[in-house]
């Protein structure tokens, strides 16, 4: 009975862990400078539209939500935005509008709906708009609508230098609630893939794997997880 009561306390429960998104925990870098500049002008975005571009986990979406939170903007998924255009359309005290990973229109309905929405909001409203790759690189089909969004602000958020890496790589746990010493945060900067993405992937797999094994986030646990899932730029 003891031995089934400590076996079933170490099964990991794969509860869901929403990454915080105000702008306290937005960590402010070189890398993301002027993507945190551009979304906190005091005179609004450029034309109203603007594109932030950037890697996966480059805390392009952390921004979105930033700027989304600050200025009371609706957040439109892009998948759905064709079906929900006619009540956006219809809603006047819509002005602020938000769209995460917004390449995803390309080659469906919702380049038509966007188009729409980007001459609906002209002069009247704001619009943000995230992808990981410029608007030539989306693959969109409506010439109207690539000339429309190529015109619109670009600006791109930079893979983190250590820095801010070491800093996320602190939030990410902390978010978990989970304390760690400075010497695994080093340890882990001199071997994982030098990406938020990849910052996020490290925290999730030490956590699962410390739950699984109740043991403690420590360097010889990160040596193992990391030996299960090698960078394949680790030389060392």
């Amino acid at each position: 009975m003891m031995a089934d009561r400590t076996r079933a306390e170490q099964i990991p429960f794969d509860l869901p862990r929403a990454p915080a998104m105000g702008r306290d925990d937005f960590l402010k870098a070189p890398s993301n400078a002027l993507a945190l500049a551009a979304v906190e002008a005091p005179a609004g975005l450029p034309a109203g539209i603007l594109v932030l571009i950037g890697p996966e986990g480059s805390g392009k979406t952390h921004l979105a939500h930033v700027w989304a939170q600050a200025n009371d903007a609706r957040w439109l998924d892009a998948r759905r935005l064709a079906g929900d255009l006619p009540g956006i359309l219809a809603d006047n005290s819509l002005r602020t509008l938000a769209i995460d990973d917004a390449a995803q229109i390309a080659g469906t309905s919702g380049e038509e709906a966007l188009f729409h929405l980007v001459n609906h909001l002209r002069g009247r409203g704001q619009l943000l708009l995230t992808a990981r790759v410029p608007v030539r690189d989306w693959g969109l089909t409506l010439p109207d609508l690539v000339s429309r969004l190529t015109a619109a602000a670009h600006v791109a958020l930079a893979e983190p230098d250590e820095a801010l890496l070491g800093a996320v790589l602190v939030k990410l746990f902390g978010d978990r609630q989970i304390r760690v010493q400075p010497v695994l945060i080093d340890y882990l900067l001199g071997r994982m893939e030098r990406s938020l993405a990849a910052a996020g992937d490290i925290v999730a797999r030490l956590d699962a794997q410390a739950l699984t094994l109740g043991r403690p986030i420590t360097r010889a646990l990160a040596q193992d997880v990391l030996a299960q899932h090698p960078d394949p730029d680790d030389t060392a």
